[in-house]
């Protein structure tokens, strides 16, 4: 028995992308994923949602989905390290006027990622304008390159996980999920910023107890007896 499948009909904006999947299938998916993940504006998001609703109605499989779309996320942003890192300041602020990338927006993304370190490699995942900027920040601050494949990865992992996932079992219905979603996602990051904030602070509290305990006690000077 053959199991008959149909293109399903796409909501909102995924609907503009419907025929970048119907033509080029999983090649969309990595194409605007790596893209959008070394600073060019490109859809990279809402391609990946597309592609978890075509999963779902059988038009794609979903488990290459997810794969595409992890290793596509991770070389994306592994490119931007190197323009980062090789580059430097200098050459983003260079070409980013190009794609809107201005010297506050950079400086503001800057602060961010030193407030925050390495978790906001992870972090800058779900939120929008620091996800394409995030390897090139982790490039110009310095990171080391190994420390940052495995934060990138790791948020790679939750990233595409959670939207083909919602995307998958939501079917048409995303885009009043995905609306939902963007809307309290701020107060979500808020809140894991502020548990960072706290456990970094618990750290260094300690570890400056640490210190003060084990520094050794010096005896006060005796006077030479007149």
């Amino acid at each position: 028995m053959t199991l008959l499948t149909t293109t399903p009909e796409l909501p909102g904006i995924l609907g503009s992308l419907a025929p970048l999947l119907n033509h080029y299938g999983y090649a969309a998916v990595a194409v605007l994923i790596m893209l959008e993940d070394f600073g060019i504006p490109a859809p990279g998001e809402t391609v990946l949602i597309a592609a978890a609703v075509y999963a779902g109605a059988g038009q794609l499989n979903i488990a290459l989905v997810i794969v595409v779309g992890i290793v596509a996320a991770v070389v994306g942003d592994n490119i931007g390290f190197a323009i980062g890192h090789f580059g430097g300041r200098a050459l983003v602020l260079r070409f980013g006027r190009y794609v809107w990338l201005t010297e506050e927006r950079l400086a503001a993304a800057e602060r961010f990622f030193e407030r925050y370190g390495a978790a906001v490699v992870i972090l800058a995942r779900f939120v929008e304008g620091l996800r394409q900027l995030n390897g090139i920040l982790a490039g110009i601050s310095g990171m080391h390159w190994r420390k940052f494949l495995v934060f990138n990865i790791l948020g790679a992992t939750l990233w595409v996980g959670l939207w083909a996932t919602l995307g998958y079992a939501a079917g048409t219905h995303i885009t009043p999920i995905y609306a939902e979603i963007r809307r309290y996602q701020g107060y979500v990051l808020a809140a894991l910023a502020v548990l960072v904030i706290a456990l970094v602070a618990r750290r260094l509290l300690r570890r400056r107890r640490n210190r003060v305990a084990t520094k050794p006690m010096v005896s006060p000077r005796q006077e030479p007896p007149t």
